[in-house]
């Protein structure tokens, strides 16, 4: 079976291998072109381990034998040919560092796009239909994205509001009933103050849906748990991926809000466009100089 996210997989599994199929392991993660080239023989050879230890890597991967993992390594290095995974160094021009930022970005946002469970986003777009009020819950990075959440389903004639604050995330929470719900977004799942929010949200009664990655604590409270789960260098905290994943992943709430409410918000959604036209300058008359 194709596992798109097949090298994030190994360097998560290698801690748990043995010491000579984490030689194993590091080969392929360093050199995965090469490996689809090479038999089991000139594997072990070159990660100077037995031919059994190979079988065996491919095993603990959930794999039959190494055709079976090197025709999966094939498809998957196909498939995302010119997305890895970067990392940057001092000596890194503008040039190159802009290609790794770009193609990373579209590496992972692939990659997310793949592992999305489209029931879930279907609950997710029933609930956000039907809700009372809808609240963004976000930190730092994350409250970005919660205000440009806001934005979109405000324009969805949605009552909704972007809470960053922890002591206005708790207030509003008492204020909360069952049709009402929050969608708490953050990068970890980990944050301790929106676990403690969140938890007077399922007291208040109402629904809790999560962007996140998977089996962290803020999943595990979630009704809807919507998983985003990306390898991000923590070093460099200004290349956040999953930031741009969360807006994608909104955009994709808000559509599927919106073709729920038919053509009658289609036609509320063109009268905003050209009330909003009055706001900005007319292309075709230039700007009046003092």
């Amino acid at each position: 079976m194709l596992q798109p996210n097949l090298l994030k997989h190994i360097a998560e599994c290698r801690a748990q291998m043995r010491k000579s199929e984490q030689k194993v392991a590091d080969l392929v993660l360093a050199q995965p072109q090469g490996v689809i080239h090479m038999r089991i023989v000139d594997l072990a050879a070159k990660a100077k381990v037995s031919e059994p230890t190979v079988v065996r890597f491919c095993r603990a991967l959930n794999f039959d034998g190494f055709q079976d993992f090197k025709l999966c390594l094939a498809q998957v290095l196909a498939s995302n040919a010119n997305f890895e995974q970067f990392s940057l160094n001092n000596q890194d021009t503008v040039q190159e560092f802009k290609h790794k930022i770009f193609e990373s970005t579209v590496g992972n946002l692939m990659n997310v796009r793949d592992s999305l469970d489209s029931d879930t986003l279907e609950q997710a777009i029933d609930v956000l239909s039907q809700a009372r009020r809808v609240e963004f819950w976000g930190f730092g990075a994350s409250a970005a994205v919660a205000a440009d959440a806001q934005h979109k389903f405000y324009r969805l004639m949605i009552s909704s509001t972007a809470l960053s604050d922890p002591h206005m995330q708790a207030i509003s929470a008492l204020t909360l009933g069952e049709q009402d719900v929050v969608v708490a977004i953050s990068q970890t799942g980990r944050t301790k103050d929106l676990l403690h929010s969140i938890r007077l949200v399922h007291d208040a009664g109402a629904q809790v849906i999560t962007l996140c990655p998977g089996q962290t604590p803020l999943s595990e409270l979630a009704d809807i748990a919507i998983h985003i789960d990306l390898a991000e260098d923590k070093d460099l905290n200004t290349l956040m991926t999953s930031r741009v994943a969360h807006l994608v992943v909104m955009d994709i709430l808000a559509v599927g809000v919106a073709m729920r409410h038919g053509p009658t918000l289609i036609d509320h959604l063109k009268t905003i466009r050209r009330g909003l036209r009055s706001l900005r300058l007319n292309e075709r008359r230039p700007l009046k100089k003092d």
